[in-house]
């Protein structure tokens, strides 16, 4: 496609930065908005030469001016449980206010439009696996409301700019994503287990290891996340990797991969922690023709020097 000058929020994040690279690749120019509330300078440090790429310190809860731009990849959030109970208000704030500041500058320039919105939607699920249609099942006064609320009300707001004034909008429910700058001390599953493994300290389980995921590594997502940008699609489209492991096991597998002979121990279940995650992408494979190809095995090697690159820091 031709060169587009694109924005994209949360750039100095896990899933932003890689976001910005992929773009950027594509012979794109890229403004990177961060506050660096959670995102790492580091993960956009190699783009400071890049002259298609530039960078604002911005806080998106506050309007501000990028200039004309022809996309919109919205994906500023704390995303991790560490993250979102350290900053309620502000991940309250930047679901809502930031949303809706992007959106009027998508609307502004006639851009499109992508939102970065969550498998939390779903809470914990009584549907099995998650389709789009299922509403979900969340509590929307518990700890983790303060992440899961802030991506419902961003959706409702993004399908209203879509239905009321016509932006070309889309979302995106992100299931478990893991790789290279995903944050070391974020209490993700593979971060923790990863670092603990490394460490050679005891992998640590919530409950007894039974509660799934599917993890989907980060460049199968952000592949998806670009074709759906491009669809004509409006309506919520689910991007995961559809292989459900227990906790357990994939506690097993980075044990396996990292040759560590660290102990597993189980910790209590936290409040509304989800039993089963597990993404239906029928409508991704058949509107986007996607579906992720890196195996969990695969990816955590391929995130592995990462990772020892991290602990070794900290060290």
């Amino acid at each position: 496609m031709a060169s587009q000058t694109v924005l994209v929020t949360g750039a100095a994040g896990f899933l932003g930065s890689h976001l910005c690279d992929t773009l950027l690749a594509e012979g794109h120019s890229v403004l990177g908005v961060d506050n660096f509330s959670t995102g790492n300078a580091a993960n956009i440090e190699h783009l400071s030469s890049e002259p298609r790429f530039r960078f604002l310190e911005q806080d998106i809860t506050k309007a501000f001016e990028p200039g004309r731009v022809d996309y919109v990849f919205n994906f500023a959030s704390p995303a991790s449980p560490v993250d979102y109970a350290r900053l309620g208000i502000e991940t309250l704030l930047v679901g809502s206010a930031g949303t809706i500041n992007t959106l009027e500058i998508a609307r502004k320039y006639n851009a499109g439009y992508i939102h970065a919105s969550t498998s939390e939607c779903y809470g914990d699920p009584e549907v099995h696996p998650q389709v789009e249609t299922y509403w979900g099942n969340v509590n929307p006064i518990g700890p983790r409301s303060v992440y899961d609320e802030a991506k419902r009300f961003s959706e409702a707001a993004v399908m209203a700019y879509h239905r009321y004034h016509g932006v070309n909008t889309h979302l995106v429910r992100i299931f478990n994503t893991y790789g290279p700058r995903l944050q070391a001390n974020d209490g993700r599953v593979i971060s923790n287990f990863m670092i603990q493994a490394l460490k050679g300290e005891p992998l640590t389980i919530y409950g007894d290891g039974s509660q799934t995921r599917s993890f989907c590594y980060v460049s199968d997502l952000i592949d998806g996340i670009v074709r759906l940008s491009r669809s004509e699609e409006h309506l919520p489209v689910n991007i995961g990797n559809p292989d459900e492991w227990t906790i357990l096991e994939c506690a097993k597998e980075v044990l396996a991969v990292t040759g560590s002979d660290s102990k597993i121990v189980e910790l209590p279940l936290p409040e509304d922690d989800p039993a089963r995650r597990r993404p239906d992408i029928t409508r991704a494979s058949t509107l986007l023709g996607w579906s992720p190809k890196v195996t969990l095995r695969e990816g955590l090697e391929r995130s592995l020097e990462y990772f020892r690159a991290s602990v070794a820091v900290a060290r």
